[in-house]
C-alpha cells in the first residue's frame, strides 16, 4: 500500500472511531437494562405532593424502574445539592418539582449538559431547556376558580396568590384575573385585597382576611391559590361567624377541602387527577430514557420553548363531588362525608 493511501486509511479509521465514540456517548443509557430516575421534590408536607410521590413510586416499581427520591424541605440550596447528588448517581432521567423556579436553573443545565433527561414536574423550571414540562392546565385552574365564584356572587373579592417562586402561581393568577377582568371593568367585582403567600404559607391568607374584616369591609368571595390558603381564609371567616356566608375557592381537592365543601364552608376546589400525572411522568421517563420522542401539542416559554404536556382539570362542588373525587377513588366516601 502506498504511503499516501496509508495516511488516508488511517485518517478514515480515526474519523470512524471519533464518530462512533460520539454516537455511543449520546445513546440512551442502557447499563444493566434498568432505567434509573432521580425524583427531586420541593416538599412532602402538603398532602398532594405525598400522593404524587407514592403514585409515581407504585407505577415506577411496576415498570421495573429504579427511583432515588429526595425531599428538599422547601430549601433551594438543599434541592441544588440533592440534584448534584443525583447527577453523580448517574441517573438517566430527573423528575423535578422545583422549590424555586429560578434557583435551580444552573444545576439543571449541568444535568442536561451531561446528557441526563429532565422532566419539569407540575412546576416550571426557568432558563433551562428541559425535555418536557408535564403539568395540568394551570390557566384553567385559575379560570375555573373564578368562574365558579362568579356564578354565585359578584361584589368584593379577596385574592390570595401562591408563592412567587412557583411559576404556577402566576399561571393560576392569569386564569382568574383574566376571567374577573370584565366584571372588574364594569364595577361588578371589586378586588379589595390581593396578597402573595411566600412558600405557600397560610399566615398571609389568614392575615389578609382578618385585615379586610377589621376595616369593616364586607367580603363576598375569596380565591385561595390552593386549598391550604383557602382553609386559612375560612378560619379567619369562622372567627367572625362568616364561614359558609362567603364563597371560597381553592384547588388540589385535598380531603379537608372536600370535607369543607360538604359542610358548606368552601364552595369549590379544583381536582387535578394526580394518578394521571404520576403515571404520565413514568411513561415519559421511559420514553426519554430509551430515546423515544415525546408527543406534545403545546409549548411553554421558560427562556426556551419547551414541550408542554398539559392535563385537564375538573371543578368540584357539592353538586358533583360524588361523581368526581369519590367515584375516581381519589378520596373515600367515608373520609369526605364525616359523621
Amino acid at each position: 500500500m502506498k504511503k499516501g493511501s496509508i495516511k488516508i486509511y488511517v485518517s478514515m479509521v480515526l474519523l470512524i472511531i471519533i464518530v462512533a465514540g460520539f454516537i455511543l456517548m449520546n445513546l440512551p443509557k442502557k447499563d444493566d437494562g434498568i432505567i434509573k430516575v432521580g425524583y427531586s421534590a420541593d416538599t412532602l408536607v402538603i398532602e398532594r405532593w405525598k400522593r404524587d410521590r407514592e403514585l409515581f413510586k407504585q407505577k415506577a416499581e411496576a415498570e421495573g424502574i429504579q427511583v432515588i427520591f429526595h425531599n428538599a424541605n422547601e430549601n433551594n440550596d438543599t434541592q441544588v445539592s440533592q440534584i448534584k447528588s443525583l447527577i453523580e448517581d448517574d441517573v438517566d432521567v430527573l423528575v423535578i418539582i422545583p422549590y424555586d423556579k429560578d434557583g435551580i436553573s444552573d444545576v439543571v443545565n449541568t444535568a442536561i449538559d451531561k446528557g441526563i433527561k429532565v422532566i419539569s414536574y407540575d412546576r416550571l423550571i426557568s432558563n433551562a431547556p428541559v425535555d418536557v414540562y408535564l403539568s395540568f392546565d394551570n390557566y384553567k385552574v385559575g379560570e375555573s376558580m373564578a368562574s365558579e365564584l362568579l356564578s354565585e356572587t359578584k361584589g368584593n373579592y379577596i385574592i390570595i396568590n401562591g408563592s412567587p417562586e412557583d411559576n404556577n402561581s402566576s399561571m393560576f393568577r392569569d386564569g382568574y384575573i383574566e376571567t374577573l377582568q370584565p366584571f372588574i371593568d364594569s364595577n361588578e367585582v371589586n378586588v379589595v385585597k390581593e396578597v402573595w403567600a411566600d412558600d405557600w404559607r397560610e399566615a398571609p391568607a389568614y392575615e389578609a382576611v382578618v385585615d379586610v374584616l377589621n376595616e369593616g369591609t364586607e367580603v363576598d368571595a375569596i380565591i385561595g391559590a390552593n386549598d391550604h390558603l383557602a382553609d386559612a381564609a375560612i378560619r379567619a371567616l369562622s372567627e367572625r361567624g362568616l364561614a359558609g356566608k362567603v364563597f371560597v375557592a381553592g384547588h388540589d381537592a385535598d380531603v379537608s377541602a372536600c370535607q369543607r365543601i360538604v359542610e358548606g364552608t368552601q364552595h369549590v376546589t379544583i381536582y387535578k387527577p394526580i394518578d394521571t400525572i404520576a403515571s404520565e411522568a413514568v411513561d415519559i421517563a421511559i420514553r426519554l430514557a430509551t430515546g423515544q420522542s415525546i408527543e406534545s401539542h403545546d409549548t411553554i416559554y421558560n427562556g426556551y420553548d419547551v414541550p408542554y404536556v398539559k392535563l385537564d382539570v375538573i371543578s368540584v362542588t357539592e353538586d358533583n363531588i360524588l361523581e368526581t373525587v369519590v367515584k375516581d377513588g381519589f378520596h373515600k366516601y367515608e373520609d369526605v362525608f364525616r359523621e
